[in-house]
């Protein structure tokens, strides 16, 4: 199994290098691949950001890569509950962050927005300070 960095989940998804994105294609064709949280965190700011993608896009490339056979994620459910928030309006850093504080009493923000859009996408114990 071999762990991946940022930049070649983003190559493999954005194919906008033709060397790099074939030797990423080649990689996960052929070994196991895990997935760091905190990768998949990088690569969805670096497709919202500098590829400027929209959020919903994102989510769906990194629960396509989550779906690959023989790609690994650190965190699996995690991944799985914070990508359902995204899909219903968090942002993705937020629902991540959310989503691994597991059994705490409750998520603290002075990020109004953050509360109000995790209610919206079900999520409980989230307070706006």
């Amino acid at each position: 199994m071999f762990a991946i960095d940022t930049n070649v989940v983003v190559r493999l998804l954005t194919g906008d290098h033709p060397q790099q994105s074939a030797k990423a294609k080649a990689l996960f064709q052929r070994e196991t691949i895990f997935v760091a949280l905190t990768v998949l965190l990088e690569t969805e700011w670096v497709l919202r950001s500098a590829y400027r993608l929209q959020p919903a896009r994102v989510v769906g490339a990194l629960r396509a890569l989550a779906g690959l056979r023989n790609v690994v994620i650190q965190d699996a459910p995690i991944l799985a509950k914070a990508l359902a928030w995204a899909e219903r309006g968090m942002d993705f850093a937020d629902a991540l962050h959310l989503a691994q504080a597991g059994d705490c009493d409750g998520f603290v923000s002075f990020d109004g927005r953050l509360a109000k859009a995790a209610k919206r996408a079900g999520a409980e114990n989230v307070t706006s300070l």
